[in-house]
């Protein structure tokens, strides 16, 4: 009877049908859809969708719309409003693009035409159902077009009214207010400035700050207990609006459900639209510097406060950023900004170690002996085909090397191993005043809705045992079939790594007996670092194609092994992507650190590798090596990034104005509305870029400290443009996503906690066994305080039997005898560098403890602010409060708790 009576009140309407794919007639003036005309879609319905039974045929309830052929044509009003200008567009889209003349059939492929209009009409009878199930749900519609010869590009507008708005606010537990509060300053260097009295020259007055609430979930019943509760306009911010919009997009049906036929994530996936976004509210640009601050839009606010290159030094308005964009994207720009803050006293200690590096070379005595020792030190050729050589010639790298293996990097390693956690457990404290400020803080997932592929490809129907409804269903043991050949897909692709990384060693030992058998004395002795240095740059091309590839695999890998909610998927796919990113950059660090020169052996028993001897650490040590690799692979990494973040988005939107001017031609209008100028924008593609990039630099700063002082220093320059880079993009060059909720930065974190703590184990082992920290300790408790004669005692003498173009004996750097046995020296070290990575282990980790004790999750001044919004809660929405106190009151008399007992 209700569907009766729906058809009943449709045809009542029916003048014009919306027919979004038919476009082969000329639009006039006064015909639904052309640009000066729109149509507006009344509700039907303010109840949840009922339409799309399992036994109702696809198709059969077609949308009409209203469309007044008579008259003048109302004007279209500025903002993002309907034709009335009062209505507010929750959401621009869906839309799409249809062809203007129709598609071309070729005459030898009927099969293949008939099988695209077979989908074309299905895309149509989807679409259709889609707009007219939204009506029945309660949204308001309204279609635009963009008209030309070729191609019509369709616009439908939608707005959730009030009633849907409630309903739907207390379905998703939208928070509301309850009592305005100071917005507080949670600037922690801006309170210490001002108790010191100094001058904040990062602190800006941002207008149109947003007022902060005492807050609970929404209840309709107690609708009066809310403050502007009878402002039905303004009550509900522009990103609940979206929010609800997009829930409704997301859950109405558009053919059958037990196809899973539901939600318009799926319909972009098959193409039925190209775009569902929300609107941005209004220009960022201002055309008119006399315009009051407190009259820009949020949008402006956000540019002229945030995303000029301008404010680079200055405060990011989080409150803004969370009030425009959500919760999700604001907490992404608060942690970047809290780690930038962060890093700068780990560049200021870095640079103070680097700096007092240089200061001390010149006592240096070691280097000095090698400066000094003339052709006293004839070294063993360093290849097969290369000469004998004195130690003397590598004076230069033996005073660079100082610069990264001098006591003050031991000490860096320790400070960057306590700044690391330090830094996450302050976040933690960050994180939490933030989701209590923004309301998210007891935010959880609600149980998520299959994702669109997931639903299109399971091939069963199974009950939800949470919520009872059925679903699509994928075996569980077929998904932990797939899940394991996934992994060994991520073996084959770490063992394609590793065989670049061989590649490389192998490139590195071509040029440097290339650069030996030149003949020049400087490219003799700078063979080796001219090795490692193009070595490192084509090892850096590598990983970059490599990451590339591996990306798109693992995004192919997850979708195939049939994740059922986003959630799954997306951590799933950052599992998949870290793992093989983090073998990607730091395999040849890791190499050069750990595994270079290990493995040499002794003149007359070299190590070899097809063929080739062992690499050898360098003139200089494994060290200067160590940093040339990491400052090539991480400033550059940093640099072509800032290069593509700021050059690729240009040239989509480009691309994409120029495909937006072919379509509107001549008829374009002076100033297009809002949804044709956002519909030029590109995409945003999330966060999982952002994320990753400061996430692997986080590695590079941590786990690579004590061979590179001034990483820190590089990444917080880098960051300084990450901010205004991510910033400008989000404002100026994205379509506006989706506002979401996040009460934090998610896997991201337990990722970053895991390379903390694999920071001070691979900083323990680099200062016992690649620095040569613990040598020169024991030897000046040994032998010679000042370290007299270490040069000589580092350095063995070639076995008896080695004879090599006449020289007889010859040194190389080692702890063995003559014999090439290995010394009671090289034992002692052993077991000093053994106990000095159990000490600095214990002593870090037991210190890191203590920190995270003594630092709370939560202040507490926000634990006593969180039981005050609780107790106000409680009394605003306590239910029956009057009739509880009287029962109470009466409860001594007897007949009054019969009563009381027979009326429950």
């Amino acid at each position: 009877m209700l569907r009766n009576r729906s058809s009943e009140l449709l045809m009542a309407d029916r003048e014009v049908l919306l027919d979004l794919d038919y476009a082969g007639e000329q639009h006039t003036a006064d015909c639904y859809g052309s640009l000066q005309n729109g149509g507006f879609i009344p509700p039907r319905f303010l109840a949840a969708a009922t339409a799309g039974d399992d036994d109702e045929e696809e198709g059969d309830d077609p949308i009409y719309v209203h469309c007044d052929k008579g008259g003048r044509q109302p004007s279209r009003p500025k903002g993002n409003c309907f034709r009335d200008g009062k209505t507010k567009i929750g959401s621009g889209g869906p839309g799409r693009e249809g062809g203007g003349d129709g598609a071309e059939q070729g005459e030898g492929a009927p099969e293949e035409a008939s099988r695209s209009e077979r989908r074309k009409a299905q895309q149509a009878r989807w679409r259709d159902r889609f707009i007219h199930n939204l009506q029945t749900a309660g949204l308001l519609l309204e279609k635009e077009e963009t008209v030309s010869v070729k191609k019509t590009i369709h616009y439908m507008k939608l707005s959730a009214p009030w009633d849907v708005l409630v309903y739907y606010a207390e379905e998703l537990a939208l928070r509301a207010p309850l009592q305005a509060q100071p917005n507080p300053d949670i600037n922690t260097s801006d309170q210490v400035l001002r108790k010191l009295c100094i001058p904040n020259v990062m602190a800006q007055s941002v207008p149109n700050k947003p007022v902060d609430y005492y807050t609970c979930a929404f209840r309709k019943s107690k609708m009066e207990k809310f403050l502007g509760s009878e402002d039905h306009e303004n009550y509900f911010t522009n990103t609940q609006r979206h929010r609800v919009v997009y829930e409704i997009l997301s859950r109405t049906s558009y053919g059958k459900r037990k196809r899973a036929e539901v939600g318009v994530a799926r319909l972009l996936n098959e193409g039925v639209f190209t775009a569902v976004f929300p609107l941005h509210e209004g220009p960022f640009a201002i055309k008119d510097n006399e315009i009051p601050p407190d009259q820009l839009n949020q949008r402006q606010v956000l540019f002229h406060y945030w995303a000029r290159w301008s404010r680079w030094y200055k405060y990011q308005p989080l409150d803004h950023i969370r009030e425009y964009f959500g919760e999700k994207i604001a907490i992404y720009f608060a942690w970047l900004g809290f780690y930038t803050a962060w890093l700068l006293p780990a560049a200021v200690v870095g640079t103070f170690v680097f700096v007092s590096g240089i200061m001390t070379m010149g006592s240096n005595t070691p280097a000095k002996d090698i400066c000094t020792s003339g052709g006293h030190y004839l070294m063993c050729p360093l290849c097969n085909t290369c000469s004998v050589w004195n130690i003397s010639d590598i004076c230069p790298m033996a005073k660079l090397g100082y610069l990264f293996d001098h006591p003050g990097t031991v000490f860096f390693s320790v400070f960057m191993s306590f700044w690391a956690v330090t830094f996450l457990e302050y976040w933690k404290r960050k994180n939490a005043t933030l989701a209590h400020h923004w309301d998210c803080m007891d935010f959880h997932e609600e149980e998520e809705r299959p994702r669109p592929e997931f639903a299109a490809m399971a091939p069963a129907m199974e009950h939800n045992p949470v919520t009872g409804v059925k679903e699509p269903y994928f075996p569980k043991k077929d998904r932990m079939s797939r899940m394991l050949t996934g992994s060994m897909v991520i073996v084959i692709m770490l063992c394609v790594v590793m065989i670049f990384l061989v590649t490389v060693i192998m490139y590195r030992g071509i040029v440097s007996v290339m650069m030996f058998h030149t003949g020049s004395s400087m490219l003799r002795t700078q063979a080796g670092n001219i090795a490692n240095i193009s070595s490192s740059m084509v090892n850096l091309a590598l990983i970059l194609l490599m990451g590339q590839v591996y990306t798109a695999l693992a995004e192919r890998l997850t979708k195939w092994e049939m994740h059922r909610t986003q959630t799954q998927y997306e951590d799933a796919f950052t599992f998949k992507v870290f793992i093989f990113q983090f073998v990607n950059f730091y395999s040849s660090p890791f190499y050069v650190a750990f595994f270079k020169g290990r493995f040499v052996g002794y003149p007359g028993h070299y190590g070899t590798l097809f063929g080739m001897r062992n690499e050898d650490c360098g003139p200089g040590g494994c060290l200067i090596e160590l940093a040339e690799q990491l400052f090539i692979i991480m400033v550059g990494k940093q640099l072509i990034n800032n290069v593509q973040e700021f050059v690729i988005p240009k040239v989509k939107a480009w691309k994409q104005r120029r495909d937006m001017a072919a379509v509107r031609g001549t008829q374009a209008p002076q100033e297009p509305p809002r949804w044709e100028e956002d519909y030029e924008l590109i995409e945003c593609e999330g966060l999982f870029e952002e994320y990753l990039e400061i996430v692997l630099q986080f590695g590079f700063i941590t786990i690579f400290v004590a061979a590179f002082p001034l990483a820190p220093l590089f990444a917080l320059l880098n960051n300084w443009a990450e901010v205004r880079l991510d910033a400008h993009k989000f404002v100026c060059e994205y379509r506006r996503p989706v506002a979401e909720r996040a009460q934090n930065i998610g896997v991201w974190f337990y990722i970053l906690d895991v390379l903390s703590h694999v920071s001070v184990i691979v900083n323990a082992f680099l200062i016992a066994f690649t620095s040569d920290f613990l040598p020169r300790l024991l030897y000046q408790y040994k032998f010679h305080q000042d370290l007299t004669g270490y040069v000589n005692f580092t350095l063995a003498y070639s076995p008896p039997d080695y004879n090599y173009a006449n020289h007889t004996m010859c040194r190389y750097k080692a702890f063995r005898d003559s014999n090439g046995t290995y010394t009671l020296f090289y034992w002692e070290l052993l077991a000093v560098r053994l106990g000095f990575i159990i000490a600095f282990e214990h002593v870090v980790f037991f210190v890191l403890r203590a920190i995270d004790w003594m630092v709370p999750d939560v202040p507490g001044s926000l634990e006593l602010k969180i039981k005050r919004e609780r107790y106000l809660a409680k009394q605003a929405l306590a239910d029956n409060q009057e009739a509880l106190l009287v029962s109470r009151g009466s409860a001594t008399s007897p007949a009054s708790n019969t009563s009381a007992g027979i009326m429950s």
